[in-house]
C-alpha cells in the first residue's frame, strides 16, 4: 500500500486563488500542499491579465516589476456608434503566467509544497465515532497521492473539481473567452472594452495593451462555437487589420499561432461554497464580476479569506460546514450584489446597437466619479432624449457599470 502523505491543507489548483491561499495558509503556520494538474504553473494562460491598483492595495501585494506588462490608467468603454467613456482608475496589465508563478514561488518560500501533473480523482471524507468530520483522504494521478489532510481548498477554476467529485449540485453558467497576442498595436494607457453585439453577442471585445505595442485582443461571447470567427471579423474590420498575430511568450517556439483562452463562470457564486472540511475559491466558487468577467481580484481575496477561516477552524478542531460559514458570510458582505449586476447585464444585452449608442450619449465622459446629482442628470437626459430606454431597464444597466469598478472587485 502506498505511503500516505499528510498535511493540514490541500489546495487544488495553482492559479491566483490557489496561490493566494497557499501564501496566507503558510504564513499562518499550516502545512500546505498544492496540487496542479498542468505541468507548469500559469500555463496555458486563459484570460484575466488585468489587476487594479486598488486590488493590489486591498490584498497588500508587493508585485515585482517583472510580472507587469504595463501600468494602465483605467478602462475605456466603446459603444457601437463610436461613443466612448472612461473609467479612470489605475492598475496593471500582468504577464499572467509570470504572476501566477511568482505567487507560488512566494508560497514555496514560506514552506508550501507544490506538485505539478497531479490531478485529483477521488475525495473521501472520514468521520469519527460521533459522526463529526475528521479529515480527508484524497486520491489522484501523481506520485504524491494518496494525501490525508484536515481541509481542502478547491481553487481548480471553472471546472470545479470538488463540486464535480462530491456531486454538490451547484452548476454554473459559462461564457467562452478567447484572445490573440498582437504586435504593432498603439495604446494610450487605457484598456479598451467594446460593447459591440455585432462582433460579440452577449459579450464584449477587448484590447488589453502591453509594453512595446503588444496587446491581447480578444472577446467573450455566449456563442462558444462562433467565438473565434467573431474575433477574426473584429480584427479584420477595425484598425487592427493587417497587424501581426503572434504566439504569447509562454507558448513554445514553432507552435502555430492561434488564439488562447477558455471558459469563464458568469452566473454568479455557486449556491454552496463551503462544506465539511472544504472551501471553494475563485472561479471554482463562481466568483467573477458578471459584466466584464473580471476574476483575479475576487480569486486573490477569496484565497486569503479561505486560508484565514480554515486556520481558525483547524486550530479549534471543528471543520464542520457550520464552522466554515464565516467564509460565506465574509464574501456575501464584501462582494457586490451579483443579482443586481446580472439584472443590468441582461438589460444591456437586450438593447439594440442604436439604443446602446443613445444611452452612451447620455453618460458623462468620466464614469468613475458619478455622484447622485450626475446620476439624476443622466436620468433626466434619458427621459428627454430617449424615454423608451427606461422601459428597457437602462437604469439597471448603469448600476451594473458602477458595480464593475475596482472598489467592487470589478478588476
Amino acid at each position: 500500500m502506498a505511503e500516505v502523505k499528510r498535511c493540514d491543507l490541500l489546495i487544488i489548483g495553482a492559479g491566483p486563488g490557489g496561490g493566494s491561499a497557499a501564501i496566507h495558509a503558510s504564513r499562518l503556520g499550516l502545512s500546505t500542499v498544492v496540487v496542479e494538474a498542468d505541468g507548469e504553473v500559469g500555463t496555458p494562460v486563459h484570460c484575466g491579465e488585468c489587476l487594479s491598483e486598488l486590488a493590489v492595495q486591498n490584498l497588500d501585494l508587493q508585485i515585482p516589476d517583472h510580472v507587469k506588462a504595463l501600468d494602465v490608467k483605467g478602462i475605456r468603454v466603446i459603444f457601437p456608434g463610436g461613443e466612448n467613456k472612461l473609467l479612470t482608475e489605475p492598475g496593471y496589465v500582468l504577464e499572467k503566467h509570470l504572476f501566477e508563478q511568482w505567487l507560488m514561488d512566494e508560497a514555496i518560500a514560506l514552506g508550501a509544497e507544490l506538485h505539478l501533473k497531479h490531478r485529483v480523482t477521488s475525495m473521501k471524507r472520514i468521520y469519527n465515532s460521533e459522526n463529526q468530520f475528521s479529515n480527508w483522504i484524497i486520491e489522484g494521478r501523481g506520485n504524491e497521492f494518496p494525501i490525508e489532510c484536515s481541509a481542502v481548498i478547491d481553487a481548480s477554476g471553472v471546472s470545479g473539481a470538488a463540486s464535480k467529485l462530491l456531486d454538490m449540485g451547484t452548476e454554473v453558467e459559462v461564457i467562452a473567452g478567447f484572445q490573440y497576442e498582437m504586435n504593432d498595436v498603439p495604446n494610450d494607457g487605457y484598456l479598451d472594452f467594446y460593447l459591440w453585439p455585432k462582433y460579440s453577442p452577449h459579450g464584449y471585445v477587448w484590447m488589453i495593451p502591453k509594453e512595446g505595442e503588444r496587446a491581447n485582443v480578444g472577446l467573450v461571447t455566449t456563442d462558444k462555437k462562433g467565438a473565434i470567427r467573431y474575433l477574426n471579423s473584429f480584427i479584420e474590420d477595425t484598425y487592427l487589420a493587417g497587424k501581426p498575430t503572434v504566439n504569447p511568450p509562454w507558448r513554445k517556439d514553432k507552435v502555430k499561432v492561434k488564439p488562447f483562452g477558455g471558459t469563464i463562470p458568469i452566473s454568479g457564486p455557486r449556491s454552496k461554497t463551503v462544506d465539511d472540511g472544504l472551501i471553494l475559491v475563485g472561479d471554482a466558487a463562481g466568483f467573477t464580476s458578471p459584466l466584464f468577467e473580471g476574476g483575479s481580484h475576487l480569486a486573490l481575496w477569496s484565497g486569503r479569506e479561505a486560508a484565514q477561516v480554515l486556520s481558525k477552524a483547524i486550530n479549534s478542531g471543528d471543520l464542520s460546514a457550520n464552522a466554515l460559514k464565516p467564509y460565506e458570510q465574509a464574501w456575501k458582505s464584501t462582494f457586490p450584489p451579483y443579482h443586481k449586476i446580472l439584472k443590468g447585464k441582461t438589460a444591456l444585452y437586450n438593447l439594440s446597437d442604436d439604443e446602446m449608442t443613445a444611452m452612451a450619449k447620455c453618460l458623462p465622459e468620466e464614469l468613475g466619479n458619478m455622484g447622485p446629482l450626475t446620476k439624476l442628470g443622466i436620468g433626466l437626459k434619458i427621459m428627454v432624449r430617449k424615454p423608451t430606454l427606461l422601459l428597457k431597464r437602462v437604469i439597471s444597466v448603469l448600476l451594473s457599470f458602477g458595480y464593475s469598478r475596482a472598489k467592487h472587485f470589478g478588476w
